[in-house]
Order: C-alpha cells, then structure tokens, then sequence
C-alpha cells in the first residue's frame, strides 16, 4: 500500500511507514498510519508474539518545582504520594462537575518531577489546564517535540528487546521505568506500559533517533515474528481489554467513576482535587449510568454511538464496537441506565434502521493469563 498523501501534523516515524506498507488516515489532526499488514493479523500478532507501534503523537508536559506534588494532588484524581520515584501512575483529570479533561499517565522521577503522558487531541487543553492551576512554585512545561515514542507489545516483547540494552529488563516491573538507559545504542526512558492488554514496553527517545530504533527493532524482532502495527489494531487491542479511548469512553460529559475507571479516583486522600465532591458523591451513591459489555445476539456490530435501548426506552449508547479479534464475537462497550447493568440483562441496540437484541456480558473481553 501506498502512503496516502494527507497535510496533518507527522511524527518522526513518519518517512519510514511506506518501507512496511503503511497506509495513513487523518487521526485527530495527525497522519498515522491505520494498518500495515492488515487488523486483524496485526491484532493477533500482538496477542501471540509482539508488534510494533508508533505512538509518537501523544503528548508529554513536565511538571517541576517545590510544589509539584502538592499541585498534581489538586488537579489529578489518583493520590500522587503513593507513587514512588521510578513509578508510573495511571490517573486522570477533572472539571469540576466531575467530567473528565483526560485520562494520563503519570512517571514520577523525583519528588519534585514529574512527567505526564497524555492524549495526542488534548495536549493544547491540557496545557492550558495545567498552566491555569499551577502556582509560582510549579513549572509547566509542554515538551512534546522532545520527544518520540515507540511501543513494543506482545508476549515476546521483553525477548527482543533485551538483546539491545545491558540493562536487565526483567527488573522493570510492571508500571515501572528507567531513565537513560542505552537501547541499541541511544539513550531512551523505558517504561513497562501499554493500551493493548499485553505485556510489552513504552520507548521514548529523541526525534532523531526515532527511524534507527524502529529499524533496529524490526530488524531484532523478525526472528520472532515481530510485526509494525497501526491504529486499527491498536484499538481493537484495547477495545478488548477495556482500555478506556478518550472521546468514547471518557470525555468533558463522562466521568472515571461512569466510565469504570474508579481505581484511579481517590477521593479518600485529604486534598479537595479539583471534581472531587461530585466523584464521591458518585462512588457513594452509586452513578446513574455505567460503562458495560455488550454482546450481540442477534447478527449485527453494535458500532460506536449506536443507540441502546430497554422495553422502547433509550437507556444508552454504546461507546466502542466491533468484531472481536480474539473472541470472533460482536461485541461493543456501552455507557446505559445503571439500574440494567446487571450481567445476562437482555437490550436492543439500534444498527442503522432495526433493533437487535443483546445482552450484558462481563469486561474485559480478554485478559492475559
């Protein structure tokens, strides 16, 4: 396949996508590429082996000075004190209704810094969020051009890539990282991390050693199996794990608490972070809607923004659907009417002009073992 000519923003990756065949889509202003090979062979190629995934345009903001911690704790939901340094943390940020800003993960380096990874279509906003909110003791710092970002997922992910760094990467747990370790030859933080419901690594480098790395990488991993993966495969990977997408299962009007994402909301730590009252009010009283699984009975893909429906009455809409790969099931993720989320409730899901029957099933669809 050709590289399709489109005018959004390119990652460093960018030259190299047509040396596997990559064909590019428009993702949220960037021109990444959608697949390879094909989905569904990139898809099970991640769950038996390992793939390969440019995930450069995601954005990076560090957080530094004397009252970075005490500034994170304010506009963060998770209990930024509990990480240790070398530590990732899952989390996410909120108005103050309670509607999620993103969700992100957190790498804390220091007492007083930090490195937050967040979503490629929210890097402006979250910036200026950030900015807004941050005392004279808190330095905010947009250096998402410094950086590029390879993800290595897969069963064999660590197989590959320990025979390019001295480092034993078997030490870096799971939500782990190393900073200025070499990898084949060039300096990277490395972080056990991932959206795929896989084990595998995160790599982030300078821009201008980005090709080498996927070069190399590719190269290393061949013997393996080791295959460059796009966005199609990357959300069906996720889908299936419950990953939640920014834009679909979380957005400015679904909190983490609808969204299943409690554990990464903290409401017990002392300070009032920003959304706080609303999310505790929501785990305690349980939320008027919730994200669950939905599994098709009759023959149909419940597709994103598909309407849910109970007995004629719209209790929902589903967030993500597809085919799963990995269950050869169509199933979909829906935020509905709490009070029918109970497991085996039968609903209809509007596919273009007839209702088809479904019912809620348990999630993740997959989870390694």
């Amino acid at each position: 396949m050709e590289v399709e000519v489109l005018s959004g923003q390119r990652t460093p990756l960018f030259p190299v996508y047509k040396e596997s065949g990559g064909k590019t889509i428009d993702f949220g202003g960037w021109d990444l590429p959608v697949q390879f090979t094909g989905i569904k062979e990139e898809h099970e190629v991640v769950r038996t082996k390992a793939g390969l995934f440019d995930v450069s345009h995601m954005g990076e903001i560090e957080v530094k000075g004397s009252g970075a911690l005490a500034f994170l704790q304010k506009v963060l939901t998770n209990d930024v004190s509990k990480a240790k340094s070398g530590a990732c943390q899952y989390t996410a940020m909120c108005y103050e209704d309670g509607g999620t800003i993103d969700d992100l993960v957190l790498y804390k380096r220091s007492e007083e810094d930090f490195l937050l990874v967040v979503n490629a279509s929210n890097i402006d906003k979250d910036y200026q969020w950030l900015q807004q909110h941050a005392g004279e003791d808190t330095v905010v710092t947009n250096v998402s051009n410094s950086y590029a970002q390879i993800a290595l997922q897969g069963p064999l992910a660590e197989q590959i890539a320990q025979r390019l760094t001295t480092v034993d990467l078997s030490e870096i747990t799971f939500f782990k990282f190393k900073e200025g370790v070499t990898f084949a030859d060039k300096p990277v933080l490395i972080s056990r991390t991932g959206y795929t419901g896989e084990d595998g690594f995160e790599i982030y480098c300078q821009p201008e050693h980005a090709v080498q790395l996927w070069q190399t990488l590719l190269k290393e991993g061949a013997a393996e199996g080791l295959k460059p993966c796009g966005l199609g495969a990357r959300d069906t990977l996720r889908f299936e794990a419950k990953l939640c997408l920014y834009g679909q299962e979380l957005s400015k009007d679904i909190s983490p608490i609808e969204a299943g994402i409690g554990f990464a909301v903290k409401t017990d730590k002392s300070e009032d972070f920003i959304g706080k009252k609303v999310l505790k009010e929501q785990r305690e009283e349980g939320p008027s809607r919730k994200l669950v699984g939905l599994e098709m009975i009759d023959k149909g893909i419940p597709r994103t923004d598909y309407e849910v429906f109970k007995e004629g009455d719209k209790i929902g809409f589903v967030t993500t659907g597809t085919q799963s790969p990995t269950l050869q099931k169509n199933v979909g993720l829906a935020l509905i009417d709490a009070k029918y989320k109970e497991l085996d409730t039968e609903v209809e899901v509007q596919v273009r002009k007839r209702r088809l029957k479904a019912k809620v099933v348990k999630t993740p669809f997959y989870k390694r073992g």
